[in-house]
């Protein structure tokens, strides 16, 4: 059985016996007055519906806390909805459009500046301390979702940029795994695995092209001592240095990495979840799927970190891996917060989903995880890089997931071959100057 966070006064459980309470409808989704004591009605049944990206194995782990949330909550139904990453947040967009948001949804960073400031994400400062207990989330972590004043995320976990390899298949193939080296070394050792396995007649290749994530662009960057955007929300690098980038992994799309036709046909799984590729970058969080998607006899996994631009460069950080955010046009706010609340906060989450999520950064969240197999591998790596963990960027500049998948969307054309390197550059600064100037 799970063991039970013991709610205090601030909770929403208190809260309850304390005021008697009726649910509260707001209308428009707007919240109550900051000096208002939110209030709910234990009694009257309430519909959520709740959107998260991930796969068939974080979903499965949804389920088995939502079954919990239920059991405490009973009149609250939740209906839950996931796609992959991109899809989830092309559904977003059309339900924004639409004024359809879910009542309560995943958000990630890189899209909350854009939602928050139109409006569309409800504020929960009116209930943070009561159902939304705050206690268990220090200060910092609170406000990485606080934007002009509101709270309109609330963050469930933290990561950091990794690299994935899967040990079991290289010493399959006879290849060493990559222990530490610049971008130059792992593209030779992506190289080395690719003719490996092909001389064992075997297709399987030793990464993809990581020119294509603007992860790997941000931290090259940040090496240099440069956050790819400025506090003012202004572009902070060159057509010349994304030039430079983007060709440099013109030898890994000439055979070395596995070709876009494939990863367009594991989709939404990637070449590393399917073991036909050895490695891949990614945020550290994403360990535990990648196991259950591998499956037998891909049981062991190797956490490293991604090749060094410059020796002594804080160019890692940790990131919000998640956020929850409610809608702004929910008719139940209430319960929403009690939702986000038990998804952050419960010990259940930390015992069902591990680091499936990120690092969680409730303390009693945290308190319920264990941390064995790949969870302690991630926490190990996290302390490996210590010294590489810098300064986190400022907030997203509004689009910015645009941006990034504008990024993702060129890379798959260059992987392609239907763009050349002059054409991406061009197309991706008109592209960015437009979000950033609407």
């Amino acid at each position: 059985m799970f063991t039970r966070r013991k709610k205090t006064a601030a909770g929403a459980t208190a809260a309850v016996a304390a005021f008697g309470l009726a649910l509260t409808g707001c209308a428009g989704g707007s919240a109550p007055a900051a000096d208002t004591v939110p209030t709910y009605d234990p009694d009257e049944k309430v519909t959520l519906d709740f959107a998260f990206w991930g796969n068939d194995v974080r979903a499965e782990l949804y389920d088995e806390v939502l079954d919990a949330f239920h059991e405490e909550y009973p009149n609250i139904t939740v209906n839950t909805s996931f796609l992959g990453f991109p899809e989830y947040w092309e559904k977003r967009q059309t339900e924004a459009a639409g004024g359809g948001l879910p009542d309560v949804m995943q958000t990630d960073i890189n899209y909350l500046r854009q939602y928050a400031e139109n409006g569309l994400f409800l504020d929960l400062t009116p209930y943070l301390g009561s159902l939304i207990d705050t206690e268990p989330l220090p200060d910092n972590v609170l406000q990485i979702g606080q934007i002009d004043g509101a709270t309109t995320g609330i963050t469930i976990s933290t990561n950091a940029w990794s690299m994935y390899q899967n040990s079991v298949l290289l010493d399959e193939i006879g290849v060493e795994p990559f222990e530490e080296g610049d971008w130059q070394d792992y593209n030779d050792w992506m190289a080395e695995v690719t003719d490996a396995a092909k001389a064992k007649g075997v297709d399987v290749w030793g990464g993809a092209d990581y020119t294509g994530r603007i992860q790997s662009f941000e931290i090259q960057q940040r090496a240099k001592g440069k956050d790819l955007f400025t506090d003012d929300g202004e572009a902070n690098f060159t057509k010349d240095e994304l030039h430079a980038y983007w060709e440099s992994g013109q030898e890994l799309r000439d055979g070395i990495t596995i070709p876009q036709q494939r990863l367009e046909e594991t989709m939404p799984m990637t070449g590393f979840d399917t073991a036909q590729q050895t490695s891949e970058m990614t945020w550290d969080s994403f360990g535990v799927s990648y196991l259950a998607n591998l499956g037998e006899p891909y049981t062991e996994l190797e956490i490293t970190a991604p090749p060094v631009t410059k020796k002594g460069a804080q160019d890692l950080y940790k990131k919000a891996g998640m956020l929850l955010s409610a809608s702004a046009g929910t008719d139940h706010p209430e319960a929403a917060a009690i939702l986000i609340d038990f998804l952050v906060n419960d010990p259940v989450t930390g015992e069902v989903f591990g680091t499936n999520r990120g690092f969680p950064a409730s303390e009693t969240a945290m308190s319920g995880a264990s941390l064995d197999g790949i969870n302690q591998q991630i926490a190990d790596y996290e302390e490996s890089i210590a010294d590489r963990l810098g300064d986190a960027p400022p907030v997203p500049v509004t689009g910015y997931g645009t941006i990034e998948d504008k990024f993702r969307q060129i890379g798959i054309e260059l992987n392609f071959g239907t763009i050349t390197v002059d054409e991406a550059v061009d197309q991706f600064f008109t592209e960015m100057d437009v979000v950033l100037n609407q």
